[in-house]
């Protein structure tokens, strides 16, 4: 069975499809729009502009899945449409132009998908999860394999980008105004009840982002996914210089984020400094698998979904 997943996230829109069977799945294709819809958002509300935005991208995604003959869709948004106060009049828009009905995920829902994604490939028995979105960043600790602590907090990379920063990369008024943010946006002091909690797990765009860049710093072999918390704090301090060696590196290796990858790593290093974590682990699936596990396939503790080899 054909099954395609459309996530509309606050700063890029993802279709995936997958071919499932009863107990494994393999990733056929990915497609990505950088569609910012955070950027779309004043006041709390998602201008009408925004909601055409999030549309055509979906018309786009529409006509691939129609000409591949998929019947079975399932859209969900994240904080794209559930930290605005227009909601609803986005889903119906959203509805009429594209006959999808949206699916809004809680931060909750968004924290727990994550994790079971993450899960799916990195099988540790404790340890902390993160994915740090465009206007939200999600939380899990977790132990013998299951979550006990979930969280999520209404601040992201773009989001931050946009309330503290005027040029295209921070100067030093902008790094403290981004530092200040995270700090206030971001419950420290529960955080450091769950202190020592490592690895922290990392899914989404930004985590893959910053791995890229240090494997390209420090020469990692190309399948490593793993980074220290040493390596990450250097790399954090090297892209926030926003000098002539760290602007190009972000434009040689993730141009799409030039402007939200320095607000990406200053909210992971604080967390994972939080946490005390020795190392950050980035798996290749994420909110995506996991929704397909728990939502679609609706597969319980005594049944998990096994990617195929090489997927």
């Amino acid at each position: 069975m054909k099954q395609a997943i459309i996530d509309i996230g606050s700063n890029s829109m993802r279709l995936t499809v997958y071919e499932v069977s009863r107990n494994t799945f393999k990733i056929l294709f990915r497609e990505k729009i950088m569609a910012g819809l955070a950027g779309y958002v004043d006041h709390g509300i998602l201008s009408d502009e925004g909601i055409e935005c999030a549309y055509n991208g979906l018309l786009d995604f529409k006509e691939t899945v129609d000409l591949l003959n998929i019947n079975k869709v399932n859209v969900f948004a994240t904080a794209s449409l559930r930290n605005i106060e227009n909601t609803d009049e986005a889903v119906r828009a959203i509805k009429a132009a594209t006959g999808y009905l949206v699916e809004v995920i809680s931060g909750e829902e968004e924290a727990v998908y994550g994790y079971t994604g993450a899960m799916l490939e990195l099988d540790h028995r404790l340890g902390s999860f993160i994915d740090i979105g465009g206007a939200s960043t999600e939380i899990v600790v977790f132990s013998e394999k299951a979550p006990h602590s979930v969280m999520s907090f209404p601040i992201g990379s773009l989001s931050l980008y946009r309330e503290c920063v005027k040029k295209i990369l921070p100067g030093e008024a902008s790094l403290k105004k981004i530092q200040n943010a995270i700090s206030s946006g971001i419950d420290g002091k529960r955080l450091l009840e769950f202190q020592k909690q490592s690895p922290t797990l990392c899914v989404g765009g930004t985590a893959r982002a910053i791995l890229k860049i240090t494997k390209k710093i420090y020469g990692l072999p190309s399948d490593c996914r793993t980074i220290t918390a040493t390596q990450l704090k250097e790399v954090c301090t090297l892209l926030c210089k926003t000098d002539k060696t760290a602007t190009d590196l972000i434009l040689k290796l993730e141009p799409d984020r030039i402007h939200t990858i320095i607000p990406g790593v200053m909210i992971l290093n604080y967390i994972t400094m939080l946490f005390k974590a020795d190392e950050i682990v980035v798996s290749k699936f994420g909110v995506r698998e996991g929704y397909l596990c728990k939502r679609i396939l609706q597969l319980g503790k005594k049944n998990t979904l096994l990617p195929k080899t090489g997927n």
